[in-house]
């Protein structure tokens, strides 16, 4: 990576929105309906769709996909919120019709108190701008330097489970995920103790979404949202010396080949450099996203394998074939294990971490001849489009060979879409995809996996998919 970059202008720091409450979204509703009528669907308060949408989405969205099609409108307490459906709404939500939708002032904002104005969270130039930053850190060659910190990391750490214990699957990758994150992506030193304690920082201040909506609509001390916002003042001060110590060092630049190098020495046309504010929102957002998706992916991988030990021993057969009884190399991650791939994939068909995509329409726009106004909360959701009958036989089947290039040639485009599609597909998906390659191998190649008899799971949207309370697995030795 070269030294200051000089790509477009940072600008200045993106507004601060309004928060997104419910009065708020019922203001736009009511400006909205004015112009256009609601597209149709379960629109009378309802608290028990209130409670289904908070407790089994899957279901209550399936069901609504089957009675109105692949756009209608659900309320949500008090709000309304347009659902897009479907292979033909993800691609037109994501790419053919793309400039209709905000991800700012859509739900997406949401994530704005905890890890501030990234990548996530940001529209137009200044996102784009970001981008291309750290774009560089995120290609192939990059990927592959990173492949074997994600295989030593990975390794060290199951050497250090216990053969015959139970272990807490979800946590014991949060953590890992979480120092390959620091090591990879930014050079922190994930041995300084801190890598546990941001990612415990992050799991806390995540489950304020995880709270019944009117517990997040409190305010005050001993609120959620008080939480909240001290967990972010704790990233804020872990992270944030990290960065400090790192510009001290002057380690940036040519010196630097990560994403943190990067954003430290870019200048725009002016020579501005991005501010510290600015550096640490983008580096929140990035750890964020770059272990909470890894551990979720993991976490669900491994229970499916558990209730399919057929599928297990075909992975391991896989890895003994190809690495013998050496961990996978770089290249072997980058495709050298295509059955682990197809096993991946179905885990993110089945189990999207990222399962609900946030926007806000800007235009009034039109889909599946249903007119729609601008203003409104619009939303698509891969985990339901990847449960469709029409589009996937026996869809709640673990099937990897449904990945088969054969097979998945017949899928409409838009069908699948864990990291998103378009201009604003995942960054970091090259880069997700070998660490979940890294540790699934070094969890396979070393334990047999089994479910506790008592063990039923139970799923958590906050924001992201994840096994509720964690995901105990027993391990036994091989």
């Amino acid at each position: 990576m070269s030294g200051a970059a000089r790509i477009g202008s940072p600008g200045p720091r993106p507004p601060w929105p309004a928060p997104l409450t419910v009065a708020n979204d019922v203001r736009e509703e009511l400006r909205a309906g004015r112009r256009i009528p609601l597209p149709p669907g379960e629109t009378r308060l309802s608290f028990r769709n209130t409670w289904r949408f908070r407790h089994d989405p899957l279901a209550y969205l399936l069901e609504c996909y089957e009675r109105h099609g692949p756009i209608f409108g659900v309320r949500i307490l008090f709000g309304y919120q347009l659902m897009m459906i479907g292979p033909e709404a993800n691609h037109f939500m994501l790419v053919s019709g793309r400039d209709n939708f905000a991800w700012r002032s859509g739900h997406m904002g949401d994530l704005i108190p905890l890890i501030g104005d990234g990548l996530l969270t940001t529209d137009d130039d200044y996102h784009d701008t970001a981008r291309a930053i750290m774009m560089p850190a995120f290609h192939r060659e990059r990927v592959a330097l990173a492949a074997r910190t994600m295989g030593e990391e990975a390794a060290h750490a199951a050497d250090e489970l216990g053969a015959g214990e139970v272990a807490d699957v979800y946590a014991w990758t949060r953590n890992l995920a979480m120092r390959i994150a620091m090591r990879a992506l930014f050079g922190f030193d994930p041995d300084r103790g801190r890598a546990p304690e941001i990612a415990a920082r992050f799991e806390s201040g995540l489950s304020f979404h995880g709270r019944e909506y009117p517990m997040q609509l409190l305010v005050g001390p001993g609120t959620p949202l008080a939480g909240l916002q001290r967990d972010r003042a704790a990233l804020v001060d872990l992270v944030g010396s990290e960065i400090a110590a790192r510009r001290e060092r002057g380690d940036t630049g040519e010196s630097s080949d990560d994403i943190l190098g990067s954003l430290l020495a870019s200048t725009d046309d002016e020579g501005n450099s991005l501010s510290d504010g600015q550096v640490l929102d983008h580096v929140l957002t990035l750890l964020f996203a770059g272990h909470d998706t890894t551990t979720s992916t993991v976490s669900f991988l491994i229970w499916e394998l558990a209730r399919e030990p057929g599928w297990a021993n075909r992975l391991r057969a896989e890895l003994e074939e190809v690495c013998g009884s050496r961990e996978p190399t770089p290249e072997e991650l980058f495709g050298g294990l295509p059955l682990l791939t197809r096993a991946i994939d179905e885990t993110l068909r089945l189990w999207p971490p990222a399962w609900i995509g946030p926007r806000r329409a800007v235009r009034d726009f039109e889909f599946a001849g249903v007119p729609a106004p601008a203003g409104l909360p619009v939303t698509y959701s891969s985990w339901v489009s990847h449960r469709l009958p029409d589009v996937f036989d026996d869809p709640d089947r673990f099937d990897p060979d449904r990945f088969l290039p054969e097979r998945r040639a017949h899928w409409p485009r838009g069908a699948y879409v864990p990291f998103g599609m378009g201009p604003r597909v995942c960054i970091g998906k090259r880069f997700g995809y070998t660490e979940v390659h890294a540790i699934a191998a070094a969890l396979l190649r070393r334990f047999d996996f089994e479910l506790p008899d008592a063990h039923e799971l139970e799923i958590q949207q906050a924001p992201t998919l994840s096994p509720r309370g964690g995901l105990p697995v027993r391990l036994l030795a091989r």
